[in-house]
């Protein structure tokens, strides 16, 4: 939970992603928990397809897109990938929701995200939560839960 003390009000319409101080970037986050899904890549160049999945990791709560062990998550998951100012470019794999993204494309943040909604629920009532999830640990045939580009 970030430190709402430190968060200037519309901080994301007079900064810059680099600009932005930690609890401002960590404020950004929807909590979609999009990020937290597997994806499979295939082909390389210009052939290569992102294709997503509905297979989340352990540790994230599925009825509310939020990392259930934020602060441990490093440990718990070594798998897990820290989104940061300098490797946001790397990550385009990012759902075309993400305010990371938008932000980092020069668009403007969705009306249901929180800190325009000023509601934690709204981006479960955008329907913006990847629908059917399953966690990793249920799986035994990742390509039977692929699902269209979120």
């Amino acid at each position: 939970m970030q430190n709402l003390e430190k968060i200037t009000p519309l901080f994301w319409e007079h900064k810059s992603l680099i600009e932005m101080n930690d609890d401002e970037w960590e404020a950004l986050c929807d909590g979609c928990g999009k990020c937290c899904f597997h994806k499979h890549i295939e082909g390389r160049g210009k052939r290569e397809r992102l294709y997503f999945t509905r297979i989340a990791c352990n540790q994230l709560d599925l009825a509310t897109g939020l990392c259930s062990h934020y602060t441990e998550r490093f440990k718990l998951e070594p798998d897990c990938t820290k989104l940061t100012k300098k490797n946001l470019p790397d990550f385009k794999w990012l759902p075309h929701t993400c305010a990371y993204r938008l932000l980092y494309e020069g668009k403007p943040l969705f009306d249901w995200h929180p800190l325009i909604s000023k509601d934690q629920n709204s981006v479960k009532k955008a329907n913006v939560l990847i629908k059917n999830p399953i966690h990793e640990k249920d799986v035994i045939d990742w390509f039977e839960f692929v699902i269209d580009e979120v």
